[in-house]
């Protein structure tokens, strides 16, 4: 059986997904535990070993013995080695392993990075051998569950950031920053120390998820995995949710979120911290309606990503969820229909476009209506065109852009039918 090693620099050999999954398989079938046993390591999200450095081995050693170095990590593991004790036990290690044991397999499990395409996914689904998998709630699209935007939820902005998973560990009195996928984040010392304040103010491990912003989204995504003087001192966490750290391990709070929010408040953090703020609304009631239209208005208006809908009730799911909905912002205009535009293709005979026009604060608008119509709509309103001539209709878009041939026009991008206003030509309700 060929030694862990050599398994990965084969998998490196080659990008391809089938021949990686095929000798996953072959080390599977033949027990080889010595493998599995680093790969387990070096991709379960949840165990870290304290060390941000190693060395790569520049001379051959004699071999390292695999007993001595899993009894170091061991140690790495529970922090009873830290500091500079740890750093030159690593050293010890390294100096006695051959370059090809350490580079290749000892060192790739120390940084939790074997760098051979071999995911959790890759090892559970074509293995015996399990590997934890680090997930967090990810958010589905509204506009494939639309039926489920109703009842009492929570709303809230959905920040162009970068999504960060703290885990402040109360038994060894640490936290990690990780990435939406369980990659560490080194980059924010001053949210780290920040959050490693918070510990005293705990009873039990928790988990905070939020979005790092800053100034500048580009420069954040550059700085986020630099190795070194990363410039990140403008970042701000910004906090949505908490669970237990044995909950999210287990991949699921059964708390509801008004409850994990209450717990999220209770604490006390420092200016790198901040809490998403999130109003309460009853999408079901026509006042909740229209609490709804004006939170999306403001946060076109603060320029946020979107709009993320959650139900008061809601659990927490390692998983995506339709249980968190992402809403992108739009605009509601209502405009007057001029004309009509006949169908091409498969809508020939039919209505292919509603014409419209009219002001909204203060502009003029000028745009064509092509979507939103079913295919009864598209029969029915070019039957009685000419009763709709007039007619007001409720459109939604994602903006109003202006004219490229007129600076005193606007249209609209994306614009799409909602409704008709009234029933009486020109009358408003």
């Amino acid at each position: 059986m060929d030694k862990p090693w050599k398994i990965i620099q084969e998998l490196q050999s080659d990008n391809s997904r089938l021949f990686k999954e095929a000798i996953i398989r072959r080390e599977s079938d033949a027990a080889n535990e010595e493998l599995f046993q680093g790969i387990i390591l070096a991709l379960d999200g949840f165990r870290t070993f304290g060390i941000q450095q190693v060395p790569f081995a520049e001379n051959d050693g004699n071999g390292l013995n695999p007993a001595i170095f899993y009894e170091t990590l061991k140690r790495m593991e529970s922090r009873v080695l830290t500091g500079n004790e740890m750093r030159d036990a690593v050293d010890d290690l390294c100096n006695q392993a051959t370059m090809e044991q350490w580079n290749s397999w000892y060192r790739r499990i120390l940084i939790k990075d074997l760098r051979c395409g071999v995911t959790q996914r890759t090892i559970n689904k074509h293995s015996r051998y399990k590997v934890p998998v680090f997930e967090c709630m990810l958010a589905d699209d509204s506009k494939k569950h639309g039926k489920k935007m109703i009842g009492d939820v929570i709303v809230e902005p959905k920040l162009d950031g970068v999504r960060v998973i703290a885990i402040c560990d109360l038994d060894k009195r640490e936290v990690k920053l990780f990435s939406r996928n369980g990659k560490e984040l080194i980059n924010f010392p001053e949210i780290n120390m920040q959050l490693s304040g918070v510990l005293s103010q705990m009873s039990h491990s928790i988990v905070f998820d939020g979005e790092v912003v800053s100034g500048n989204f580009q420069k954040l995504m550059r700085e986020i995995h630099r190795k070194g003087s990363a410039e990140t001192n403008d970042a701000v966490l910004n906090l949505f949710d908490c669970i237990p750290f044995k909950d999210f391990k287990e991949g699921i709070c059964r708390s509801n979120i008004l409850e994990r929010k209450s717990t999220l408040e209770r604490y006390q953090f420092g200016s790198k911290i901040r809490l998403v703020e999130y109003v309460k609304i009853d999408l079901s009631s026509k006042e909740g309606h229209k609490r709804f239209l004006e939170y999306n208005k403001l946060s076109i208006d603060k320029g946020f990503e979107g709009i993320m809908v959650k139900p008061q009730v809601g659990v927490y799911e390692c998983k995506r969820s339709s249980l968190w909905l992402k809403v992108k912002p739009f605009i509601e205009v209502s405009l007057v229909v001029k004309d009509f535009e006949d169908g091409t293709g498969r809508n020939s005979g039919k209505l292919g476009a509603l014409i419209c026009e009219g002001e909204d604060d203060g502009r003029l608008i000028r745009t064509n209506v092509g979507t939103g119509f079913s295919d009864l709509d598209r029969v029915t309103f070019w039957k009685y065109r000419n009763n709709i001539l007039g007619q007001i209709v409720e459109i939604r878009a994602d903006a109003i852009t202006q004219n490229k041939n007129s600076v005193e026009e606007w249209s609209l991008r994306f614009p799409r039918f909602l409704r008709f206003r009234g029933f009486n030509t020109g009358e408003k309700l």
